[in-house]
Order: structure tokens, then sequence, then C-alpha cells
């Protein structure tokens, strides 16, 4: 991640000097993370036009932006947000995600099936899950997992305190666990124990080193 934030950073700098080569490593750098924050918002059927609004004011506003890869990601989510709630105004309806948080707490899922949300969702494969998360849960999750933000970085696209985002993830991660934990259920799949030796002890350890990573300084 080291090497891909400093390769960013250097991109981003390049691109605001007017290097086209480098505008598109950082469109491809970070457009996929972006469409699946923007994809939370506003469902998959007009994410890619949100998607591009957003980069044409990424591209407009270049210059005027100053950090280093971690801000640059906040700054790019920040905007999509914003053309995405202005998306939403225009059409009249909700947010893509949402539902009701009372009917979505229930008791927190164990360490090593935290560890399996926190997997999938690096890949990708949990993205339709989300959708059954309440709003700040949603974009919490998906901020600090999806596309890396630290808890500061995410505040500030969100417009709220960095504690207030680490709890949302942090709820959103035990949905989703219990969420994945009720897949395997119907899939008739064993879920790892905990204490065991293999995934789940790794798992495990995921989830920790990746909270470790993203805890604010």
């Amino acid at each position: 991640m080291l090497g891909e934030d400093a390769e960013l950073t250097a991109a981003v700098l390049a691109a605001q000097d007017g290097d086209e080569t480098a505008f598109r490593l950082v469109y491809r750098t970070v457009h996929p993370r972006l469409l699946g924050y923007v994809r939370t918002l506003v469902g998959d059927l007009d994410a890619e036009d949100v998607a591009s609004e957003a980069w044409l004011q990424i591209a407009r506003d270049l210059d005027r932006f100053s950090g280093d890869a971690d801000r640059f990601r906040g700054w790019t989510a920040r905007i999509a947000r914003n053309r995405a709630l202005d998306h939403i105004r225009m059409r009249g309806r909700r947010p893509a995600v949402g539902g009701d948080e009372e009917e979505l707490t229930g008791k927190p899922g164990s360490a090593d099936t935290a560890g399996e949300a926190m997997e999938a969702l690096a890949t990708g494969d949990t993205m339709a899950l989300i959708a059954q998360l309440p709003q700040d849960q949603a974009e919490a999750v998906v901020l600090r997992v999806v596309m890396g933000l630290d808890a500061k970085s995410a505040a500030k696209a969100l417009g709220k305190r960095p504690g207030a985002v680490r709890t949302a993830a942090h709820r959103g991660l035990k949905r989703l666990a219990e969420l994945l934990g009720g897949q395997d259920e119907m899939l008739g799949v064993v879920p790892p124990q905990r204490g065991r030796r293999g995934r789940a002890a790794s798992s495990a350890g995921v989830t920790q080193s990746r909270m470790r990573t993203q805890k604010d300084m």
C-alpha cells in the first residue's frame, strides 16, 4: 500500500502540471474504489454517470488540491458524495443504501466472521450486502475498507467527527459479519470456530492488522 500511495502522490503532482499520462494513472488507480462508493449511494444503474460527473469536477479542480495520496482519495470521495447527493435530490428519491437501524442492529459477530467480512469487502464480494446497512454505516465501511481512508479523511469526506466514523464502521462490519454468517448457514456451511488454526485465525489477524493500519494518528 505504501508503494501505491507514493506512486499515486507522484502521479497527482504530475497531473497537476498537465501530464495526461499521469492523470490516466490517477484515474485507473482511484476509479474502481470510487465507483464502488458511488454505487452504495445511487445504485448500479446511475453509478457510472454520477462517477463521470465527479471525475469532470476532479479534473477541473485538480489544481486546487494539495496533499498526499490518502488526502486525494478523501478529496475525490467528498466530490463524488456531493455529486451523488445532488443526483439523489434531483431524482427526488432516497439514497440506495439504508434501512431501519434498529432492525439491523443485532449481537456482535465473532472476530473470525468479522475477518471474513473484511476480506470479502477488500475483494468486492459483499458490496450487495452493504445495501442492507444503514447509510452512515455503509458509507463508513466503504470509505474505510474499500477506499482505504483513515478515520480522519473519511470523516472529512462525510462531514462528521472521526470518532463517529469509527463507530459507524465498527457497527457496519459487525452487521456484515452477521449477514455473511447467515449466508453460510443458508448454504449449509459451518462457520469457522474461534481459536482453531487456519482461516479463522488468519481472518482475525487480518481484521486486527487492517484496523491498526487505519487507526487515526
